[in-house]
């Protein structure tokens, strides 16, 4: 795969990268099957596998369970340059729920937490995880600016978040590096937040790109062409100009490999 500028930052990312969020949560998620979380072993395997693909995204958050502690403690300090490490304030998945705080105070102390559960000094994107009420939480508590005054401190290289609609993606462009969307085949609304990230020169990462493993409504609505639905699927993403990177969620090496071999295609 050939890698791709972030933006205008200074940071090169792989056009697919690995979501973790089945590295420390299976409870409340949105695929399809249940799933058994990996044991060190395995997700120690996945990681080196993923970076033998060219693979150097990591997507995590403190809302996906144990998954930042768990990558704090499998990838080796002395690697910790080969990685772009993406995680999120704003989210806690407490007692089976997801609970909200995007104040300025609880983002320090969640940023705080995150390089230690993570094992290092710096976070390589970090960003706001929605609730569904974009814009309100920009303009109410300031928070991407708050972001940006702790990427000056040197705490993170990036800024930006993570989006449920169009407003707030096309807000959240003018004051940060970065906005992850939900994009593909079947979910097409925040288009138009690629294509403006893409005139101003701003980083997108993409969430649900396989739609949560709901693959089979991507194979039915593309039932007469030729392409496999996750071929399909990539193929329409990666070819969006202003795409930086597609995370995928998988724990199965065959399945990564699969779509890095797509993405080296296109």
């Amino acid at each position: 795969m050939q890698p791709r500028m972030l933006g205008k930052t200074s940071i090169q990312v792989s056009p697919i990268g690995l979501g973790t969020v089945k590295f420390g949560r299976n409870e409340a998620v949105k695929y399809p099957s249940h799933f058994e979380i990996p044991t060190d072993e395995e997700a120690r395997s996945l990681l080196c596998f993923a970076k033998q693909l060219g693979v150097n995204v990591l997507d995590t958050a403190p809302a996906y369970g144990m998954s930042e502690e768990r990558l704090g403690k499998l990838l080796p300090p002395k690697e910790r340059k080969d990685w772009v490490i993406v995680t999120k304030i704003g989210e806690e998945f407490i007692q089976g729920e997801s609970q909200y705080n995007f104040t300025p105070e609880h983002a320090r102390f969640s940023i705080e937490r995150s390089l230690k559960r993570l094992n290092t000094d710096f976070i390589d994107v970090m960003l706001v995880h929605s609730d569904g009420n974009d814009v309100y939480n920009i303009q109410h508590f300031g928070i991407l600016e708050c972001l940006s005054d702790l990427k000056q401190m040197g705490l993170i290289r990036a800024t930006g978040m993570s989006t449920k609609t169009v407003e707030g993606g096309l807000l959240a462009l003018d004051h940060s590096d970065i906005v992850m969307v939900t994009y593909n085949p079947l979910e097409t609304g925040e288009r138009s937040v690629i294509r403006r990230a893409h005139e101003l020169q701003k980083g997108i990462l993409i969430k649900k790109a396989l739609a949560s493993g709901h693959i089979d409504k991507i194979k039915a609505m593309d039932s007469g062409a030729s392409l496999d639905p996750v071929s399909y699927s990539l193929n329409f993403i990666l070819q969006e100009p202003g795409v930086s990177s597609v995370i995928i969620g998988t724990l199965k090496q065959k399945h990564l490999q699969a779509v890095v071999e797509i993405a080296s295609t296109i």
